[in-house]
This record gives structure tokens, sequence and C-alpha cells, in this order.
């Protein structure tokens, strides 16, 4: 039975307001006192162990780091995967767990580590700058970026997809001829969508996921597209209403964004990646916070030692 659009908006705007007030679930599915919907405890997250002997001697990062606190630059708007809490500020997702598994093995506990919220379009500048040390946050390695930054991993595989309301006709990239289709500005997802073989009638540009997602609860897009880890975690928040629909048409990995230059911490990260991929941190981390949207947790990628 096909839904009223009104209903829907109504009850998705709703969803939204509590996702952005933080208030119950919504917003957080990495959140441990959440509950899954049958009732159930969420899988429990990781703790990791910190490195108390590392080496930093010919990295530039960690050695101005040593007895401070290190930045890591995320996401604050992607259920799932980089969300703060407005009522808390506290960090969940996975590409939050990421971070922190990480700067474990870097030597930070949980108190020596400040999130600092980036968008898209400032990663380059904040990684060359130093206002962050490290960038963890749906950040897909190409060779335009590696010209600017480093890459430790990759830690993930993500694809590009589409998300739409429940009852929308569109299956897949082949349905957009004439929609409206919304995506971040600055991100590799919204060119894409932009080539002519889309036939996209509007590529609408917004500052950040869940403004995307609200056009598409107003009916002012018909689709939202960009990774589906990032749609994934907007379709647990809204499951009924929201769906992700079709086949994966990109290929995403995605990496740790450091300083260009230092292949010390590069290495780093890449060895605390690869360690916390054998000794199962990573899939548990997956399961705890992708894995609440039912998609259960792939092969983790081979980090790529360039």
């Amino acid at each position: 039975m096909k839904l009223r659009n009104t209903a829907i908006a109504a009850a998705l705007t709703l969803t939204l307001a509590v996702t952005a007030t933080a208030c119950g679930k919504s917003g957080n599915p990495g959140d441990q006192s959440d509950k899954a919907d049958d009732g159930t405890s969420s899988p429990e997250l990781p703790k990791y162990p910190v490195n108390t002997s590392v080496d930093v001697e010919g990295s530039s990062v960690l050695e101005k780091l040593k007895g401070k606190k290190i930045t890591i630059g995320t996401k604050a708007d992607q259920p799932g995967l980089g969300f703060e809490n407005p009522s808390t500020k506290k960090r969940s997702g996975f590409d939050v767990e990421i971070a922190r598994m990480i700067a474990a093995d870097l030597g930070f506990d949980e108190d020596h580590i400040t999130f600092k919220t980036v968008p898209s379009e400032a990663r380059e500048t904040q990684l060359a700058s130093g206002g962050v040390d490290l960038y963890v946050g749906t950040y897909t390695i190409n060779d335009e970026r590696k010209k600017q930054v480093g890459f430790g991993g990759p830690y993930y595989v993500a694809g590009q997809d589409l998300l739409v309301k429940a009852d929308s006709s569109i299956k897949g990239p082949d349905d957009l001829k004439g929609k409206k289709v919304c995506s971040v500005t600055g991100s590799t997802p919204l060119q894409r969508i932009k080539e002519p073989k889309y036939g996209v009638a509007e590529a609408k540009a917004q500052q950040g996921y869940q403004l995307c997602v609200q056009d598409l609860v107003n009916g002012t897009v018909d689709a939202v597209t960009t990774d589906d880890s990032i749609l994934k975690g907007y379709a647990a928040e809204n499951k009924g209403a929201l769906k992700v629909v079709g086949s994966t048409f990109s290929e995403e990995p995605y990496g740790v964004g450091l300083k260009k230059d230092d292949k010390v911490l590069r290495e780093a990260v890449n060895n605390a990646l690869e360690a916390h991929m054998k000794n199962g941190d990573w899939k548990k981390a997956y399961d705890a916070t992708l894995g609440l949207s039912g998609a259960a947790a792939p092969t983790p990628p081979a980090v790529d030692r360039y």
C-alpha cells in the first residue's frame, strides 16, 4: 500500500528532530545504552589497550604530540560512522572507533584524544596546517588527494548508492533521469552524479548529509546519494520510511588522512589497522555501529603500504 506523503514527511521530520536533539536511540546507533528493536542489547564496542612504548622517532607529527593530546578530524552528522550527540558531545560510529583504536596504538587514551569536526572541503587544509593530526571521516583515497596528503589504510571500502523514500520507484542510478538528487558540497559523489549519463534534473549541494535527508523527507529532492555506508546509517534511523536501493556504482576506499611526508606515522597507522583487523576489534566495532543497519560485516580490506 502506498504511503501518504504527508504522513511520511511528518513521521520523518519527527525522527530527524529527535536525531538533532539526541533523545533516545536516534542519531547515535553506536551508543552502548541502545537496545535493538527486539529489546536485546546492542553488540558491545571493543576496548583498546593503550600502547605505552611508542617509538616516535622520525615522525614530525608524533614528536610534537609527545605528552600532549592528539587531534583527530572526523564528521559529526553521519549516524553509524561519525556522529556527535548535541547534548552530551559524545562521539560515536565506526569511523570514531577506527580513530580510537589507532590513537590507542599510538599511545593516546580516550582522555588524550580531541575530536574535531571538519567539513569535507577543509580536510586537506587542516591536515597540511596541523589543524588536525589525523583525519578519519569517510575520506576516499585517490591519486589527486595523495598529491596533498598521506593516507593510511584503507580500513573500509564503500560504494556510492542512493537513499530514497520507502515507496519510491527509484531502484538504482538508471532511474535518475529527470530526478533531483542531493549530496554534500565538495564530495566525490556529488561530482559523479553530475555526469551526463545519469541525466539528473538537478544535483543539489548541501553542507551536511542530514540537510540532504531533510530535503528528501520534504520532497525537495527525489534521492540522496553518497557512500552506502553513510546511507545505511540514515536508513537504520528511519526504518520503514527510507531505504538504500540498487547496487553500488563506485568503489570508495576509506583511508586515514595524515601529513603527506610523515612516512613513520603512516606506517604506524597501517600497523595499527592491521593489528585490530586481525584481533577482531575491527569486526566488533563494525557490528556495534554500521552493523546495526542489518548489513553483515564485510571482509576487512588489505592495507596499501605505498
